[in-house]
């Protein structure tokens, strides 16, 4: 193995450790699920490593290596529940925020709804709320730029009716 190549990856891993944080923690409610999610993610990111363009953001190329990592270890086991035990706290932690208290109960609350999206909307918020342009998400996703922007409008509608309706964000 090359020490150089070793060295590299968990450097670059650690710098952009919160994408596998957000993608784990949203696609995930318990921890086992978590860390068997996680070393899958990391796992398929270094054989993947080799293969990655420098022409684009290395940001992209790791949410769609970890976003479709997510999406079919949800596909393989079919017994996997989405929902959290009930021993377990139900909040869908984004990267560490877990570990900050000052989180207002709004974003909260918007982590929790964005959990119960499902997967691909799920995947395109994320996206969206890194920053990502609508074709990179397009780019990343395997769908329409057009589709994007419809998902993304809709996404926002019913986030805001829920909202709405706990009596949150006014």
């Amino acid at each position: 193995m090359n020490t150089n190549k070793k060295a590299l990856f968990t450097q670059t891993m650690e710098q952009h450790k919160g994408i596998i944080y957000k993608v784990v923690n949203s696609y995930c409610q318990n921890q086992h699920d978590r860390q068997d999610l996680a070393q899958e993610i990391l796992t398929t990111m270094w054989l993947a490593y080799d293969n990655y363009d420098k022409d684009y953001k290395f940001s992209t190329w790791m949410y769609r290596i970890a976003l479709n990592v997510a999406i079919s270890y949800y596909r393989k086991d079919s017994k996997r529940e989405d929902k959290a035990n009930e021993s377990e706290q139900c909040i869908v932690h984004i990267a560490d925020f877990s570990a900050q208290d000052d989180k207002s109960e709004d974003v909260k609350q918007l982590y929790e709804f964005i959990g119960k999206l499902d997967k691909l909307n799920k995947a395109i918020v994320l996206l969206y709320l890194e920053g990502e342009p609508h074709q990179s998400i397009a780019t990343s996703l395997g769908i329409s730029k057009t589709n994007v922007a419809t998902r993304i409008g809709r996404i926002k509608e019913t986030l805001k009716n829920k909202f709405e309706k706990q009596g949150g964000l006014k």
